[in-house]
């Protein structure tokens, strides 16, 4: 049988399976209100089996899978086809790298070539008040400041990655942080005329709301400054949502005990796959 495409029939289906796991598929829940169902969406979602959905695959510029078994992977593998449209396969980890597995054994280098893959990335949940006193000086970032935060978000990229974004990526780089600062979902600590410390609400869907992009310019690194930030941030977001969710690498030691301090626990793990 073979998966097929779904439309806003199926919304209702779509909703049941993506809030079985509603920290973990945040970003397919998102993608869904944001239109994912309808024909014009620049993402298309895929159910499997073709009757009555029990599985999803989001394939835009990210692939995601949701709640997926071996062989609903076997299925989504075998009718993706070689040409590979994403930059990053995402998602719970024990189904991600599956299909990330399973695409590369049956399309080769189309897959199975990657620039960096990040197996073990913690998903974090806090639906209390942080346990640390927050930084006061942590604030919404105003549109007479959008330019700054821009500037420390191409910043947090560079050191991700490498390099600054190219022209293209430039241009998304702004739409993005342009939504987020002028709907309110940008927060930071502006001194000296630029930004030292942000973090975004990147995704927010019902009661849970998903923290990213967190960043501290490196001369404030290292004087126990990001776990008070970083509790004015989630206070900022638990005042909107039931939950404030995040995920992290593994290997960054710093930044999960800065979020252990705060009283986040690990509620599953994610994998990226980067291309």
């Amino acid at each position: 049988m073979r998966p097929r495409l779904l439309g806003p029939e199926d919304a209702p289906d779509v909703r049941r399976i993506v809030s079985a796991d509603p920290v973990r598929n945040i970003y397919v829940a998102a993608r869904v209100e944001l239109g994912a169902l309808d024909s014009h969406a620049p993402g298309q979602l895929w159910g499997w089996p073709g009757g009555d959905v029990a599985s999803l695959l989001y394939v835009g510029q990210n692939m995601v899978p949701v709640a997926v078994d071996a062989t609903a992977i076997s299925a989504f593998a075998g009718f993706m086809g070689r040409r590979r449209t994403c930059t990053s396969i995402l998602g719970p980890a024990e189904q991600s790298l599956p299909l990330w597995g399973a695409l590369s054994r049956r399309y080769g280098r189309s897959y199975s070539a990657v620039r960096e893959i990040r197996p073990r990335q913690p998903m974090l949940a806090l639906s209390t008040p942080p346990e640390w006193k927050a930084d006061t000086r942590v604030r919404p970032i105003t549109m007479a400041e959008f330019n700054l935060y821009l500037d420390a978000s191409v910043a947090m990229y560079a050191e991700e990655v490498g390099a600054e974004p190219g022209a293209d990526l430039h241009a998304r780089f702004r739409s993005h942080y342009y939504r987020l600062v002028s709907s309110g979902r940008a927060f930071g600590i502006v001194e000296g005329g630029r930004v030292v410390f942000k973090a975004d609400v990147g995704t927010a869907v019902g009661p849970v709301a998903q923290i990213q992009g967190v960043w501290m310019a490196p001369e404030y690194r290292g004087h126990g400054l990001s776990t008070a930030a970083m509790a004015a941030v989630v206070e900022y977001v638990l005042a909107e949502h039931r939950t404030a969710c995040l995920y992290v690498n593994e290997f960054n030691a710093p930044a999960l005990r800065c979020y252990e301090k705060l009283g986040f626990t690990r509620v599953g793990e994610l994998a990226t796959i980067l291309y």
